[in-house]
């Protein structure tokens, strides 16, 4: 069982990788991962808190067109080599458990970024020793094969009952590291289906004051909105609010911060 202690540990690791990867964002030099890994205390924690982002390790790069600088893609893969994605991946909730099916969905981003922007030569500056001896099996990024329920409510053709709109956006949220340039598939189709619902429920996390879940309703508004798609809701005032509200400083700045980026409202 994993303890409050280490859980503490862990969000804070994450916290603190992510503000690396809002400051490479914000155009300051530097890396973000390889960063982050070096200079941790204990390296298993902070490869942990790689995983825990997901592609958003990647987005400074994915939003920007920039190169990884060496060392970047070594780390992540260092991270992926440590705590290796489970293969082949777990079945969609109800029939599994939902966390574990997120952390397929998370790795999926995580890995076909990596692919699109991993230097073909990655030998000038060394690899970063695994803190693990044994070598972790291979995983082939494939995505997991199940769909995010649809936003809708009411009976299917077969009788049975879709999820409202309310957890239904909830669990989006916890797929904003999908709500990339680079990354599409089904997840972001049942984005484009669920327009309604995901402006439902990023206003609702707002008026409960749960910022953090806001902020990330609010990316996939904001990858919606890139991509053309028609919202009911403007998100650049939603966004900017959010940011004003929530804070300046870990997950949940970078996650305003790639929305305002993908709205347009902050330079690429």
């Amino acid at each position: 069982m994993i303890s409050e202690r280490s859980r503490t540990a862990h969000s804070e690791s994450a916290g603190h990788l992510a503000g690396r990867a809002l400051d490479v964002l914000r155009g300051v030099e530097g890396t973000a991962v390889a960063a982050h890994v070096e200079e941790a205390g204990d390296p298993a924690v902070a490869l942990g808190a790689v995983r825990m982002l997901g592609a958003d390790v990647l987005a400074p790069y994915a939003l920007t067109g920039l190169a990884l600088p060496p060392g970047e893609a070594e780390a992540v893969r260092l991270a992926l080599d440590a705590l290796p994605p489970v293969q082949p991946p777990p079945a969609a909730p109800p029939a599994g458990e939902e966390q574990p099916w997120l952390m397929a969905w998370a790795d999926w981003g995580l890995l076909t970024l990596l692919s699109a922007a991993e230097p073909a030569d990655v030998t000038g500056s060394p690899p970063l020793q695994p803190p693990y001896p044994q070598g972790p099996p291979q995983y082939d990024g494939s995505a997991p094969r199940h769909l995010p329920p649809t936003a809708a409510a009411g009976p299917d053709g077969d009788g049975a009952v879709r999820e409202g709109w309310a957890p239904w956006s909830v669990r989006m949220g916890r797929l904003a590291s999908l709500a990339l340039p680079g990354l599409d598939g089904p997840v972001h189709d049942a984005a484009r289906q669920g327009a309604v619902g995901l402006a439902r429920g990023a206003g609702r996390a707002t008026l409960r004051r749960d910022f953090a879940t806001a902020a990330r309703i609010a990316r996939w508004l904001a990858w919606l909105h890139a991509e053309g798609v028609a919202l009911p809701l403007d998100p650049a005032p939603l966004t900017t609010y959010i940011q004003l509200a929530g804070g300046d400083g870990g997950r949940l700045a970078l996650d305003t911060a790639i929305a305002r980026r993908l709205l347009g409202l902050e330079p690429v």
